[in-house]
């Protein structure tokens, strides 16, 4: 077996129709998994699944729309996404957002608590919503994209890192909590 096979893996990517997710999402095709391209934009989404669908050549990638500020459109894409794969082996949280660059002395508390919404919140709903399923098959990985922004403070950052450090913990104590069950 090759250290990069993931035939007959089901693999759930939020913020895949673009940048780092969308190469996540066609990388792991191309290694044979089927994956789930989601953000908030459908149209994004379906151009990402038919252009990673015809580079493979066969339909491996499929589009789910999902504003991973939403609760209901995270359940919703758990849910689409085990009706449509079967499982999700993987779930990757690739998502972000990042709603001001400044002092914190200047960031209204509604863009701070968007920030940490979308970035942890989000992830760690995801997380809880998959977590189960992969208990049940004794077999799952889960992956939250993060960033040197975790482990280094900025002067124009703040919210966006103090959610990247978060994410990275998130991590830390899923796989402390449950990684015996794998």
């Amino acid at each position: 077996m090759s250290l990069f096979d993931l035939n007959n893996k089901s693999i759930l990517i939020t913020g895949s129709s673009r940048g780092i997710g969308k190469a996540i999402a066609y990388q792991s095709a191309l290694m044979g998994a089927n994956v789930i391209i989601s953000s908030r934009k459908i149209d994004a989404c379906k151009e990402t699944a038919e252009e990673i669908n015809k580079s493979i050549g066969k339909e491996v990638a499929f589009p789910i729309e999902c504003n991973i500020g939403n609760e209901d459109q995270l359940q919703n894409l758990v849910n689409e996404s085990l009706e449509t794969l079967g499982s999700i082996d993987t779930l990757v949280c690739n998502a972000a957002t990042n709603t001001y660059m400044g002092s914190m002395l200047d960031m209204s508390n509604e863009q701070f608590d968007k920030v940490m919404h979308n970035n942890i919140r989000s992830n760690q709903i995801l997380c809880n919503l998959c977590i189960p399923h992969m208990i049940e098959k004794e077999a799952g990985s889960i992956i939250i994209v993060s960033s040197i922004a975790a482990i280094k403070g900025s002067s124009i950052l703040g919210a966006y890192n103090i959610s990247k450090a978060a994410d990275v913990m998130i991590v830390k104590n899923i796989a402390a909590e449950f990684g015996h069950k794998n």
